[in-house]
């Protein structure tokens, strides 16, 4: 266990150093800094670990499991709480209220099962659908092809707000192959923009993690989701 002033210190350390490197990306890719928010993913992170966050000012927290975002929505104030991992449609009615994004919108009976329920609920959600660019069975998502078979339907549902997309693409260390795969969901999401005649602005890009953040700052993500970099020397101890 740590002292707490060793875990401010070193979450402060931590998170400027991420800041430093956002405004780098951002000024070698020709964007400011406040076109990009940071989402803290916080799943593997005790509560006092969280707490330093808050206090620094990084508001918008990424949770992959419902039922700990719904725990943590209730113990933490002040928070943007963004759902990052895979919804099951019976775990729906419970996380939207708690909620203020949902990235990993991964096919069209769980967008038409949120869009059902935020009716009955009265809620608007945000949401963002997540494409498998890679085409890796192994990873959850939309393919390609289906999210352009379904965007009829998408611009069907009248409860939430589909803001944009979000992928999980293959991992690699190449720069280059990194860009290629955040540049085939860009071009997907302003396919997909030129195709909804103004009712979708689709302003939402969720691409990068801690290993490829920088590419994805680069290829135009508006959201990048940072774990383990926030929390390097806590993990381990």
């Amino acid at each position: 266990m740590f002292d707490e002033a060793h875990v401010r210190k070193t979450v402060a350390e931590n998170l400027a150093g991420v800041r430093a490197s956002i405004a780098d990306a951002c000024e070698h890719a020709g964007r400011e800094v406040d076109e990009v928010e940071l989402v803290a993913v916080t799943k593997y992170a005790e509560l006092d670990w969280v707490r330093p966050l808050l206090e620094l000012g990084v508001r918008s927290l990424g949770e992959s499991r419902p039922q700990q975002l719904v725990e943590r929505a209730e113990q933490l104030e002040g928070v943007d709480w963004h759902l990052v991992g895979h919804l099951q449609r019976n775990k729906v009615r419970r996380t939207l209220p708690a909620t203020a994004c949902i990235h990993s919108v991964d096919g069209m009976r769980l967008l038409q099962a949120i869009d059902r329920i935020a009716g009955e609920e009265g809620l608007r959600p945000r949401v963002l659908l997540e494409v498998n660019v890679s085409g890796e069975a192994s990873k959850d998502g939309f393919s390609v092809e289906s999210v352009r078979a379904s965007w009829p339907d998408v611009l069907a549902c009248d409860h939430v707000d589909v803001a944009g997309l979000m992928t999980m693409p293959t991992f690699t260390e190449d720069p280059a192959e990194q860009r290629l795969a955040f540049r085939s969901l860009r071009e997907l999401r302003d396919e997909l923009k030129a195709l909804s005649d103004g009712r979708l602005p689709l302003t939402e890009l969720s691409m990068g993690t801690s290993h490829d953040f920088a590419a994805a700052i680069a290829e135009g993500a508006t959201m990048i989701r940072l774990g383990r970099t926030l929390f390097r020397g806590l993990r381990d101890g």
